[in-house]
């Protein structure tokens, strides 16, 4: 386990936390003497992308959804709003 003195914790914090996410722990130290210890909590690992693969779907038209309801809006002639299925 790596070891650091707190000038060079204070200096690399972020790398240091970053290297204990990916699972490599470290000990902080003052005058070569252990004081903490700092490793990943296990609950707050990163979140991965796709963890609700298949759960939604996304509509075909998304990108123009509503483009006529928009427009008639920004062109001050809206229709009275509609209500949402």
């Amino acid at each position: 386990m790596k070891t650091v003195n707190m000038h060079e914790a204070k200096t690399h914090l972020s790398k240091l936390v970053e290297d204990a996410v990916r699972g490599q722990p470290f000990v902080i130290a003052r005058a070569g003497k252990p004081l903490v210890k700092v490793s990943m909590i296990e609950d707050a690992a990163p979140r991965r992308l796709g963890f609700l693969a298949g759960q939604a779907e996304i509509p075909a038209d998304f990108d123009t959804m509503g483009a006529d309801d928009i427009r008639a809006l920004f062109e001050g002639d809206a229709p009275a709003p509609r209500p949402v299925p």
